[in-house]
């Protein structure tokens, strides 16, 4: 056997020169200097030859990473190469050459440098968003373009580990968005079972982090009753905001509609000079176009949009991204600014709108059609949404007048009638 004295010390010679450890393992000294190990083994009862590496003497201090990569590299010493010949003889006792095992592991290296979880990830938005509504597929590119993607992105897939899913989901919750949070672990971890399902990965790393996250027990109130409007409407006049992302929360509170078809409007849904606004389908919640009567306070609202983002898609652009809309964080954390963190939503407004005119007698109808609240019979919603228009264009300029004297403080309360008011 040899020693590393010897591999240290052999000199080139005129020929190669062949120095022998033993079970197949051999030191090639050749005439130019170069010192290379070598492994010859059968199968078959043919004889082969494998090219382990070259032989090396590790610098002084390498550290384990080191060490690796110059492994990898395929520089060896004395006890590696041992190593490495033991682990071909394993191979060869299963009729596999180390040559072509080599070469499968260097494929599968190549792939899994590719195969980074954000090419992974966009692979499957790819093969699946033709199942996916354009407001879901938007939140899903959003969600893992702004909160995933920068920490995990640039990572190979299979080096993803359930410590570094965990740190991107505890950044999000940190910035108050627990809800965000779970939905982004159920993301990520449909891109790693599609990558389960292409051989990419053998697990979910979200898998164990599945009672991390706990939603917080919030009291959210439904609505807010008469005597508390007019607080939270001084309240969201003052808040310290940016400018767009007020104003598109003060006309979710003249508007009434769902946050999610406030938020992604764009400027060719709107007929200012008419007061419409026309939802397109596939943003609401019952999948039918739905006309919003615009109130001359809302009509305000969105021409001093029309100056800021007038040229552009989206009414109330991202922050980061113009090219996409509002982040459904955005109105909830101006709520959150005016002090009802935990305690009034964005949603509740609709609850508010609801049942201060129904308690102060308005017509029922005229008010759940302000709200595209489903009419079961197609043909008479259709016939309603038309004939009720004036109706609700006169409700929703009541309201937008009535918020403009709650803001002065003056005392407002529902009275009964007996039919619209």
């Amino acid at each position: 056997m040899l020693t590393d004295t010897q591999c240290r010390t052999a000199k080139a010679a005129d020929k190669p020169l062949k120095l022998r450890d033993g079970n197949g393992l051999y030191l090639e000294v050749r005439p130019n200097g170069s010192k290379l190990w070598r492994y010859r083994y059968e199968i078959g009862g043919k004889e082969n030859l494998f090219a382990l590496g070259s032989y090396c003497q590790p610098p002084a201090g390498e550290s384990q990473k080191e060490a690796q990569a110059r492994r990898d590299a395929r520089q060896f010493t004395l006890a590696e190469a041992r190593v490495e010949r033991e682990r071909c003889r394993g191979l060869v006792k299963q009729s596999i050459h180390p040559s072509h095992s080599q070469q499968t592991d260097r494929l599968r290296r190549s792939l899994e440098a590719e195969s980074t979880f954000q090419a992974v990830a966009e692979t499957w938005i790819r093969e699946n968003e033709s199942h996916w509504s354009a407001n879901y597929l938007r939140q899903i590119k959003q969600r893992l373009s702004g909160d995933a993607f920068p920490w995990i992105g640039a990572l190979p897939i299979k080096s993803v580990t359930p410590a570094h899913v965990k740190d991107v989901l505890k950044r999000l919750e940190k910035r108050g968005s627990p809800a965000s949070a779970k939905l982004l672990k159920t993301w990520i971890g449909g891109v790693f079972r599609y990558a389960a399902g292409e051989l990419l990965v053998e697990a979910d790393p979200t898998w164990p982090l599945r009672n991390t996250l706990k939603a917080p027990k919030t009291q959210h109130i439904a609505h807010l009753a008469t005597k508390e409007i007019p607080a939270f409407l001084r309240a969201l006049e003052d808040v310290q905001a940016e400018n767009a992302t007020k104003a598109a929360a003060k006309l979710l509170w003249l508007t009434v509609v769902r946050t999610v078809e406030l938020r992604c409007a764009e400027w060719q849904e709107f007929d200012l000079e008419a007061g419409l606004w026309t939802v397109p389908a596939e943003r609401m919640k019952m999948r039918e176009a739905h006309t919003v009567p615009l109130s001359f306070q809302a009509v305000e609202i969105l021409r001093g949009m029309q100056a800021l983002t007038g040229r552009g898609r989206y009414v109330f652009p991202g922050r980061k991204d113009r090219e996409q809309p509002l982040t459904h964080e955005g109105i909830r954390d101006v709520f959150n600014r005016a002090g009802y963190a935990g305690k009034f939503t964005p949603h509740g407004v609709r609850g508010t709108f609801s049942t201060f005119f129904n308690e102060a007698g308005a017509d029922h109808e005229v008010i759940e059609l302000c709200l595209a609240h489903a009419e079961r019979n197609k043909v008479r919603g259709a016939y309603n949404h038309a004939k009720k228009l004036d109706q609700r264009r006169a409700l929703m300029q009541q309201w937008a007048d009535l918020t403009e004297a709650w803001i002065k403080g003056a005392d407002v309360v529902p009275l009964r009638s007996n039919g619209a008011l």
